[in-house]
């Protein structure tokens, strides 16, 4: 049984299986191919936060591979009113072939997964996206032709996008840079192994990371559960922007990315964005086609 709890948890090969997975499921999508590779699964959807583009990429996909997904929120489930994680898991592991749940504690997915019988997906947490950073490394690729030896750079707050992408693009042989305020750094545990590799480096300077990247990443300053520190911090996080400036210290031809939702005129002006409109939706398609590849490695027998 496999789970996709971090992406810390697969090695290069698996991750390299997905996208290949992801690619030839894309392909089939588009020319109408069928791929009921999970006919008759059922997949829980447990959200505790709330979502457009997970929820719908997940619900399509298994719809597509042949299955059902199960939309469960927590003000439907006994989990939402004191029920133990381990119980729930327990439960649910009796009724579905798996479970994707976006919640806020990476413990509670962790825990699901020891305490169910059953794959678990990570949709999300405060603590890492492996699911959006499969569908960025897919994107990378596609536009980029390879990700060994491409330098990916993240500009903004050291959140669960920074840590999955630091993961991400350095087991796929990327170089990885991150601009943050030294206030906002990624998870300490997840720098320790990442400069370990000497692909990889933080700093409070945005042209620095940004030189010779041939992708450019960014995030919201204020993500769910945050909003009431919005305006604080947008102080901290005035300047991290993809901008005119900063792609000029790029490579010539370097890619934009988002994970959407995006505010423009914050973490990126409106000018980049549409210029590199094209790649950003690439990015959020391909949601749907490494999540099934994802679901397909995990839940098929």
């Amino acid at each position: 049984m496999k789970h996709l709890l971090k992406l810390a948890d697969w090695s290069t090969e698996e991750i390299y299986e997905a996208l290949d997975l992801a690619d030839r499921l894309k392909y089939e999508k588009k020319k109408g191919i069928p791929h009921r590779l999970l006919e008759g699964k059922t997949l829980g959807m447990i959200f505790e936060k709330s979502s457009t583009r997970t929820r719908v990429s997940f619900e399509v996909g298994i719809h597509d591979l042949g299955g059902y997904g199960l939309f469960l929120s927590s003000r439907d489930l006994q989990i939402g009113r004191g029920e133990p994680v381990e119980d729930t898991a327990r439960v649910l592991s009796r009724y579905l072939d798996g479970i994707m749940i976006r919640t806020f504690a990476q413990k509670e997915v962790e825990d699901l997964a020891e305490y169910g019988g059953i794959p678990i997906i990570n949709g999300l947490t405060d603590y890492c996206h492996p699911c959006q950073v499969m569908a960025d490394l897919q994107t990378v690729r596609e536009h980029k032709g390879d990700l060994n030896g491409k330098k990916l750079c993240f500009i903004g707050d050291g959140n669960n996008m920074a840590n999955s992408l630091i993961v991400g693009g350095i087991k796929t042989g990327m170089s990885v840079s991150v601009a943050c305020p030294t206030s906002n750094r990624p998870d300490a545990e997840i720098m320790k192994w990442a400069e370990k590799t000497g692909r990889f480096v933080c700093t409070d300077n945005i042209l620095e990371a940004a030189a010779g990247a041939d992708a450019l990443y960014t995030d919201v300053w204020a993500s769910m559960g945050q909003e009431e520190e919005a305006a604080e911090r947008r102080k901290i996080f005035t300047g991290y922007q993809i901008n005119a400036e900063v792609m000029a210290a790029a490579n010539p031809g370097a890619m934009v990315m988002h994970c959407l939702p995006a505010h423009r005129g914050e973490e990126i002006t409106s000018e980049v964005f549409e210029a590199h409109a094209g790649e950003i939706f690439d990015e959020a398609e391909n949601r749907l086609h490494a999540q099934k590849a994802v679901m397909v490695l995990c839940m098929k027998n």
